[in-house]
């Protein structure tokens, strides 16, 4: 198995990294948000939106041939409620998801696939 690598791009003058994992590119939600006020917190607001989580569980159930349905089904009936909360990590360990990347430390942060990252990209600019 090949090496993860990292590149990154320059949007507007703020460097997002671009992990390169299984042939895929996973850009850096974490580093989109760095210059907004709530950060971190952005994520989690969108993660815990419903049309969020129909909107993962569509893509994983298309490209991941392993992902956990049932346990979607039990996430996506909570979702919308004033007491869900989801982290990427816990969508990840719950569902078995590859569409998210969730890693912790000083380089850590919380990746999406390109297709979930432009969908991150225009609930952030369209609602907030």
């Amino acid at each position: 198995m090949a090496k993860d690598k990292k590149s990154g791009i320059n949007v507007q003058g703020t460097a997002i990294t671009i992990l390169s994992q299984r042939e895929e590119d996973y850009i850096s939600l974490t580093d989109m948000v760095k210059h907004f006020e709530g950060r971190s917190a952005l994520i989690e607001q969108w993660l815990k939106n419903k049309d969020t989580v129909l909107f993962l569980g569509v893509w994983e159930q298309i490209n991941n041939p392993d992902f956990n349905s049932l346990e979607f089904e039990g996430i996506k009936n909570e979702a919308g409620r004033n007491s869900f909360f989801l982290s990427a990590k816990k969508w990840i360990e719950l569902t078995g998801a590859r569409g998210l990347i969730a890693s912790a430390g000083r380089y850590g942060g919380t990746y999406a696939h390109k297709d979930i990252a432009f969908e991150f990209g225009s609930w952030r600019f369209v609602w907030n």
